[in-house]
């Protein structure tokens, strides 16, 4: 069994330092653009340059995140940024949007792509289907239990991929690549990002409870699985914290390495360094029952005892190469040293010529000791040989000299030994546009009752999308609905792969041939069962050229991405929706925030933040125990009153959440022929995002 990458977080070019220096195996940082931590220092070109050669001297990998969602307007701005990565001979990059990762494999064929967890790969369908999109390694998303991570590891192995894991840092209380609360909120879209982190603020179930942090979790920390997840055959070891200091990092990198190596790994300084009452293991190991935790006053006073000793650690390079010596004096001639590491590489100086010795001529011991002063360096001392005129000396100034250029030489050698080539490839081309066809409303219900309101809005419909885990409640061959114009909905998170598929199978065998896919495990399920598929929001589809990486997949349509500019639905590879009302879903959690506060009996779906907003919260049960909750906007999106919003949409989602059938009714009449528009209370008319800075 070989041990996994060890993989650590780089905000800053101290922090890398403090990564390498402390053990890790690989690099992941951000440039001042597409990265999903904006806010953090992030790395200009030079220093894009700087941390490759850094990483490839330890003969460690330098990863670039750019997994952020990338506008059309903005491939330009991408494009300067592959220079940058191709002249910095960086690794890998690590990519949420599919349009960003069709333009880089095109553009940069040489390098390696990695499926960001913004892309919620959780399953081994999710896990083919970024195979088929480039990549070669995804990163899971964090809510998986030892159990999947083994399935999806094992499917990895069988079709060539590579898995990585979060094994310690911030759990989000989304599902990554499924929150827009933050977007929602304050126009800071995480999918950008922008994430302001309102979750980490007061919500409560419970009016008696007004400051409670019902969306605040532990930090995770699997440090002591990192056994186990090695069994499992996991390629990659993940730290998360860009925007954390570099001892953090350096304490993170520590006690992984020392568990990597049989050693004991010091738990006591990692939740000293930075911890939310404690850590969790709770979505690995399946105990999820106290997850929930905030950043306390004790928390932050434990780190400054133990900053000044984490900061020690990476104040001097760690030894990673012996270097065998082999020096040449001779009379009349350039004194010559080559030394070789154990990788291969060989370099050779010269220096002075030597001198008669007046006194003492130089001999073996001598350069021993002169070569081993090799403070300061990543090297240790080998072999020294020597072949010595006789009667010479060269000055101790001399031989030192010889070491410092060889040790500078054995650098460069070893960095363009671990640095690959990258040739950039010519730009691809736009995707062409195709016909938008009529538009139609698509009402997607929540819950059975709702049906209810079918009888009398069937007429309008392009489509009815039923919950998948409903279909079965929904009496296809009675209700008079044409089969061919229902659409199932898996489940947003998927529990139990071959429990959806089986649904899936059951579904089509009743007539029922649409699938609207939330995430891309669910686009590669539907086609392998030969469905036709449908873009849901969970795709994010931002740009001209994610839209035609899903024609190309086979999608018949999309939902265009709630952060996309508004005029961008028009003429697309792919027709695009747009979601034209309800309530906006804001996160996508295993851990229901109600049940953990409260408990079920006493539900009344429903948050209360800070600000007495009421965010709705419901539970989706595929099985007997609740599979996750979602958490949706306050107020619903409105946009009847606005027609010219829709018009140039290939449809109009109506997306239903608590409204009753009457109610239902009264809005597909609203969008369908401006029927007596009675908006809500208080409404939105979308997201309105915020740019990310930029350098």
């Amino acid at each position: 069994m070989s041990k996994p990458e060890l993989l650590a977080p780089a905000g800053s070019m101290e922090a890398l330092i403090a990564a390498l220096r402390c053990g890790a195996d690989a690099v992941y940082v951000g440039a001042k653009q597409f990265s999903a931590r904006a806010y953090a220092e992030n790395f200009n070109s030079a220093g894009l340059a700087e941390a490759a050669s850094r990483c490839h001297l330890y003969g460690a990998k330098l990863y670039l995140a750019v997994n952020t969602l990338v506008f059309d307007g903005e491939f330009s701005a991408l494009d300067a940024l592959l220079a940058d990565i191709a002249d910095a001979g960086a690794d890998g990059c690590i990519v949420q949007d599919l349009g960003a990762a069709a333009y880089i494999s095109h553009r940069l064929p040489t390098l390696r792509l990695h499926a960001s967890t913004q892309l919620t790969v959780h399953s081994p369908a999710g896990l083919r289907f970024a195979q088929s999109a480039g990549f070669c390694r995804a990163v899971l998303a964090r809510e998986l239990s030892a159990k999947q991570i083994a399935e999806i590891s094992a499917e990895a192995k069988r079709i060539g991929m590579e898995t990585e894991v979060f094994v310690h840092g911030a759990h989000c209380m989304s599902v990554s690549g499924q929150c827009w609360m933050s977007a929602a909120m304050g126009g800071r879209s995480a999918n950008r990002g922008c994430c302001a982190q309102p979750c980490r603020l007061p919500f409560t179930a419970d009016p008696a409870q007004r400051q409670a942090c019902a969306l605040s979790l532990k930090d995770q920390s699997l440090v002591e699985h990192l056994g186990e997840i090695c069994e499992i055959g996991v390629d990659s070891l993940k730290i998360e914290g860009r925007m954390k200091r570099p001892e953090y990092v350096a304490a993170a990198v520590s006690a992984c390495r020392s568990a990597l190596d049989g050693q004991q790994p010091d738990l006591r300084t990692l939740r000293a360094v930075f911890s939310r009452s404690g850590f969790t293991d709770g979505y690995f190991t399946g105990k999820r029952q106290k997850m929930f935790g905030t950043r306390q006053k004790e928390d932050v006073t434990a780190a400054q005892n133990v900053l000044p000793s984490l900061r020690e650690k990476y104040q001097n390079p760690r030894k990673i190469a012996q270097i065998d010596a082999s020096y040449t004096l001779q009379a009349d001639m350039p004194a010559a040293l080559t030394v070789r590491d154990s990788a291969g590489n060989c370099v050779t100086v010269r220096g002075e010529i030597p001198q008669t010795a007046q006194n003492r001529p130089t001999d073996a011991d001598q350069l021993r000791r002169q070569f081993g002063k090799l403070g300061g360096t990543v090297y240790t001392a080998g072999e020294v040989t020597a072949e010595i005129g006789s009667g010479l000396m060269l000055p101790a100034s001399a031989l030192n000299a010889l070491r410092r250029e060889a040790v500078t030489e054995m650098d460069r050698s070893r960095i363009l030994a671990n640095t690959p080539a990258h040739t950039l490839g010519e730009i691809p081309p736009m995707p062409v546009p195709s016909a938008m066809p009529q538009n139609g409303i698509r009402l997607q219900i929540r819950h059975q009752n709702q049906l209810e309101a079918l009888p009398k809005i069937a007429q309008e419909l392009e489509f009815l999308m039923i919950p998948l885990h409903l279909l079965q409640g929904f009496p296809l061959t009675d209700s008079g609905f044409p089969t061919d114009k229902i659409m199932v909905v898996p489940p947003r998170f998927v529990c139990d792969e071959q429990a959806v598929l089986e649904m899936l199978r059951a579904a089509a065998d009743a007539g029922v041939r649409h699938i609207a896919c939330g995430h891309i495990g669910d686009v590669q399920l539907g086609r392998e069962l030969g469905m036709s598929l449908h873009g849901g929001q969970g795709l994010h589809i931002a740009n001209a050229r994610a839209a035609a990486v899903f024609r190309d997949a086979g999608l018949t349509d999309g939902l265009r991405a709630p952060e996309a500019p508004h005029e961008f639905s028009t003429r697309q590879a792919l027709p695009l929706g747009i979601f034209a009302y309800g309530r906006l879903p804001l996160m996508l959690t295993r851990n229901c925030p109600v049940q953990h506060q409260i408990g079920c009996a006493k539900c009344k779906h429903q948050l209360t933040d800070r600000k007495g907003a009421e965010p709705y919260v419901d539970c989706t049960r595929c099985t007997e125990k609740p599979d996750y909750a979602e958490i949706f906007n306050a107020v619903p999106v409105w946009l009847a009153d606005r027609p010219a919003a829709c018009r140039n949409a290939a449809y109009a989602l109506l997306s239903m959440t608590d409204e009753s059938p009457e109610r239902i009714c009264e809005i597909v009449k609203a969008y369908a022929h401006g029927g007596q528009i009675i908006p809500p209370r208080q409404f939105t008319r979308g997201l309105q995002i915020k740019v990310a800075p930029t350098d």
